[in-house]
């Protein structure tokens, strides 16, 4: 479930970067930052809501609303196939230690 969540959130901020580049500015050129735009009005003339400003409305609250479920399912952990597990116990009998040095050959009558 934390798997799906993650990628439909990682998709929708792809969308919600592709909506946001492609709206066109309001008002943002150099002639309206010294007093030379055409409109009156302190922040520009008001227009209707068109698709691209909808579409960015509804991505925002997924964004949001999305954050929120990665957040509380962050804590619980997407769980794992060996998390539930219990530690084994380790051996009870450990090895027999190793000899210090190895004997020494008998010396060979010599001939």
């Amino acid at each position: 479930m934390y798997y799906v969540v993650a990628a439909l959130f990682v998709i929708n901020c792809f969308v919600l970067m592709f909506v946001i580049l492609l709206q066109q500015g309001k008002g943002g050129d150099i002639a309206s930052a010294f007093g030379g735009g055409s409109s009156q009005a302190a922040f520009g003339a008001r227009s209707g809501a068109t698709v691209l400003s909808r579409a960015t409305t509804v991505c925002a609250v997924l964004f949001v609303v999305g954050a929120v479920v990665l957040g509380i399912l962050g804590q619980r952990g997407p769980g794992s196939v060996i998390g539930g597990r219990s530690q084994q116990a380790p051996a009870s009998a450990p090895a027999a230690p190793a000899p210090a040095a190895p004997a020494a050959p008998a010396p060979t009558p010599a001939k």
